[in-house]
């Protein structure tokens, strides 16, 4: 009697075989390159990277930042295989599986299981991109450096009175936000003072800070 094995997309993105494997990488290690061949998709496990980009003028700017459970690179299974239009660096230690072009593809193709959790996952980043860019259209870079750290804190999940956030430099947070470094330190002090973050080598965010995001 033929034994069907049911294809189980969480046991796949978490264990190496055919055309993946288990990486690891320090902070400040660089997952892809802008510019480098668009040739595998990662899924993150554990950590977080920051997404950057680089003008043509030499500028860079950070674009977004990603947690355990998402994909990374996905523009790699595009119809004409390219090149990275950005750069994926680790914020502290990460795990992440490393999945060839051709395996994600074909998984895509042959796996629905995998195909619609992977779909709901690009929607639910598509949502958030637009909701950040409704952000920085309307609100004061105030209450955008509050959404992103209650974002990077993952406030709305259960036990989410306070949380430590990846470490991340007031230089980037200034790049997601638009505004200057000097601007992100006065309203970093200004939570401080109020109570709603705290620093303990790593900064420590208080379900308070929701305050700042949700004022008129």
């Amino acid at each position: 009697m033929e034994i069907v094995t049911v294809f189980d997309p969480v046991v796949f993105l978490a264990s190496a075989g055919l055309g993946r494997k288990l990486i690891t990488a320090k902070g400040g290690s660089v997952l892809f390159a802008q510019g480098s061949d668009a040739d595998s998709v990662f899924y993150l496990q554990k950590g977080r990277v920051k997404i950057t980009v680089v003008s043509t003028a030499g500028k860079e700017a950070t674009v977004s930042l990603l947690g355990a459970g998402e994909f990374v690179g996905e523009e790699a299974i595009g119809a004409i295989p390219g090149l990275r239009l950005s750069t994926a660096t680790a914020i502290g230690p990460c795990t992440a599986l490393k999945i060839q072009r051709s395996e994600m593809i074909r998984v895509i193709h042959e796996e629905r299981t995998f195909s619609a959790m992977f779909m709901a996952l690009l929607l639910a980043r598509s949502m958030r991109t637009q909701a950040d860019l409704v952000d920085h259209l309307f609100n004061s870079s105030e209450k955008r450096l509050a959404r992103i750290l209650l974002l990077m804190a993952e406030f709305g999940k259960p036990d989410d009175q306070e949380k430590l956030i990846p470490h991340i430099t007031q230089e980037t947070l200034a790049e997601m936000i638009g505004t200057t470094r000097s601007r992100v330190s006065f309203f970093m002090n200004r939570f401080r003072k109020l109570g709603f973050i705290d620093y303990h080598g790593r900064i420590v965010v208080r379900k308070a800070l929701l305050n700042v995001v949700l004022r008129d």
